[in-house]
């Protein structure tokens, strides 16, 4: 019975991807001890976790901020009788909990991030347009380093579909970075097509700062059927929403990973980033990816720089039609 440190500390987006391969390598040695160290606010993610699998929060901006903080972190994992670590961040502060646990003798597996690999993919001239390993193989590949089988079999945080009558889509159009937000004047348009379906309803995602259009979509085209959720729920009550969902439309953004995790097929629309960069969402299908091939993209992994053209060409060349097509087909 071995205890193993995992470190997972970033954005929503990517703790929620270490989730199919966490849950796999938890279910599949039971009778080893995972503890995964991240961020406080994302705890209630985890629902339904492997009982071997012990969540501890870090409070970055508080009691564990700066060198002190790491110190106080440290002490605090010390009294666990950590044997391995799993870093899936491969920062400063995850390095210096690794050095520590590697000088007491304890084997530690860093994640390869291929920073290289990412510049090439994105670089303005002479890229490298190439697929790159997923987050979930970078993943799997440190707990491997560490001697586990990490095949993920993960299928859902869910053990059930809550399947409705009538159709139900959810949107969740905005994302960190505006480069990765489809104009929200084309979305609306999507918005509109969708609502005049027959039984269908639909659910805008989005967080508190978000509320504002998405409130006003679902009152000028709602009739009932379009409802705005954005800010109103916790991380369960969101999961067990998308859970009764039959398709989600996203962004390259956290929601399409959160999708992911309960099972919902996401039809996803990119513009400065791209799949190849490996992060695409769990079990989706390539083909439900919008985007349109262009020599500039992607321009950047994720979504943090300013477009090169200056006209956003990648995601205003998507018609709203593209959108509505590819959303109907799936639900044939």
């Amino acid at each position: 019975m071995a205890c193993t440190l995992v470190i997972r500390l970033s954005a929503l987006g990517d703790v929620a991807m270490t989730i199919p391969v966490v849950y796999s390598v938890a279910n599949r040695y039971p009778g080893d001890t995972f503890l995964l160290l991240t961020k406080r606010p994302l705890l209630p993610l985890f629902i339904n976790r492997p009982p071997n699998l012990e969540i501890v929060p870090v409070d970055t901006g508080d009691a564990h901020r700066g060198i002190a903080g790491v110190w106080k972190l440290l002490r605090e994992l010390d009294k666990r009788n950590i044997d391995r670590v799993a870093d899936l961040h491969r920062v400063l502060r995850s390095a210096v909990i690794g050095a520590y646990f590697k000088r007491k003798g304890k084997p530690v597996a860093v994640i390869d991030k291929d920073k290289r690999s990412k510049r090439n993919l994105t670089r303005r001239h002479h890229k490298q347009f190439t697929p790159l390993a997923s987050s979930f193989e970078r993943y799997q590949n440190v707990f491997e380093a560490l001697g586990y089988d990490a095949a993920p079999d993960f299928v859902s945080l869910f053990a059930f579909r809550d399947r409705k009558e009538e159709t139900r889509i959810g949107i969740a159009p905005f994302a960190k970075h505006g480069a990765k937000v489809y104009p929200l004047g084309k979305m609306e348009e999507v918005v509109r097509q969708l609502s005049a379906q027959p039984s269908t309803s639909l659910f805008l995602f989005g967080g508190k700062e978000d509320r504002y259009p998405l409130e006003r979509w679902a009152e000028n085209y709602g009739q009932g059927r379009v409802a705005s959720v954005a800010g109103r729920l916790t991380f369960p009550e969101e999961l067990a929403l998308m859970n009764s969902l039959d398709l989600m439309l996203s962004m390259d953004s956290a929601n399409m990973h959160l999708a992911s995790l309960v099972n919902v097929p996401v039809v996803s629309v990119w513009g400065a980033t791209h799949p190849y960069a490996g992060f695409y969402g769990y079990n989706q299908s390539p083909a439900d990816a919008i985007q349109v091939e262009m020599d500039c993209r992607p321009c950047s992994v994720f979504g943090n720089k300013p477009c090169r053209r200056g006209d956003f060409a990648c995601m205003e060349s998507i018609a709203p039609e593209t959108i509505v097509e590819k959303i109907r087909a799936h639900l044939v």
